[in-house]
């Protein structure tokens, strides 16, 4: 059996990250005229799902996301994109792939993101570090050893990290595209992580669908019973749901928010939070007056579940970054 990973904790760090997370501005803490519901804070929101870095490992620098932020998001995680898209001559020629839907080659696993995040935020002033809340995603969540690439991580950089992800473990059109071992909720070096992560207060930032693309009717939902499982696995994890498991062509599953409603009602899941963040999750949530209605009724009976993110991945200028922002105004 193997030994448990051992580290020292940061908890002043850690517990700075965990209540800025758990604590993100979602509309239900703005007030009817926009303004931020803090007097001492004048910014729109605080952005609990941002990407540095794209599929090719290219974006930003952090200096010019400084710039974009501007007075509008106060503060911010970082994080880069823990796969990389491979340029497959034989499949593209001299086309260079960006991004994951643009070839058939493979995706893997790029473990430089976490020192180039890292090193981005050392770069800046301690005042502006005070607004980034970097997160660790260079691993494979399909392997046993990915639990102590955290640790080196955590220890060659100490002081840096808040969390961990977003990573993926089913996600629409990716997890197919990955090279190796399909990633899966039931495999142990996801424990593994999610066990690390308790241990140490490193919230854990996780992409799962809630569901495969285009079931068949009827299909039950079993991706949603794995992660129920899982998340009951790791009661002292504190664990955010991306996306609330949608995506391009994931659509929601029949009554979710029936199901995310009583998921929030169970004591034994206080430790699991909502992402609402990507401008794919918010065209089925602001879809209808119906939908809109729904939603906001359930954020406003689980105000601190709820985070707003950006789920933005290098943007060129403010106007793209807070698009998702003014898309989710009918909320």
């Amino acid at each position: 059996m193997k030994k448990p990973i051992q580290i020292t904790k940061h908890p002043l760090r850690l517990k700075s990250a965990l209540i800025f997370l758990l604590a993100c501005f979602v509309f239900s803490s703005v007030s009817s005229n926009g303004q931020s519901a803090t007097a001492s804070d004048s910014s729109l929101f605080y952005d609990s799902h941002f990407h540095l870095t794209n599929y090719i490992q290219e974006g930003v620098s952090i200096q010019s996301f400084l710039h974009t932020m501007g007075t509008k998001v106060g503060r911010s995680t970082l994080f880069g994109i823990p796969l990389q898209q491979q340029w497959d001559y034989g499949n593209s020629g001299d086309f260079a792939p960006t991004y994951y839907l643009a070839s058939d080659a493979p995706l893997y696993y790029y473990s430089f993101t976490d020192a180039y995040i890292a090193m981005a935020y050392k770069s800046l002033t301690k005042t502006e570090q005070q607004r980034f809340d970097p997160m660790i995603t260079g691993f494979n969540p399909t392997d046993m050893y990915a639990a102590d690439h955290i640790r080196r991580v955590l220890k060659t950089f100490p002081g840096v990290f808040s969390g961990i992800g977003e990573f993926s473990i089913h996600k629409e059109f990716v997890s197919s595209k990955i090279s190796g071992q399909t990633a899966s909720l039931t495999n142990p070096a996801l424990d593994r992580i999610l066990d690390f992560a308790g241990e140490t207060g490193l919230v854990v930032l996780i992409h799962n669908d809630v569901n495969m693309p285009y079931p068949k009717d009827g299909q039950e939902p079993y991706i949603l019973k794995q992660l129920g499982a899982l998340f009951r696995r790791h009661p002292h994890t504190n664990i955010i749901w991306a996306h609330i498991g949608l995506g391009r062509v994931v659509q929601p599953v029949q009554d979710q928010l029936k199901l995310i409603d009583r998921a929030l009602s169970d004591s034994t899941l206080n430790h699991v939070s909502i992402d609402i963040s990507w401008t794919e999750v918010a065209k089925y949530i602001v879809a209808t007056p119906q939908s809109v209605k729904a939603t906001a009724a359930l954020i406003n009976k689980f105000p601190d579940r709820f985070l707003f993110g950006t789920d933005e991945v290098a943007p060129a200028d403010q106007e793209k970054y807070l698009k998702i922002y003014y898309l989710y105004a009918p909320l």
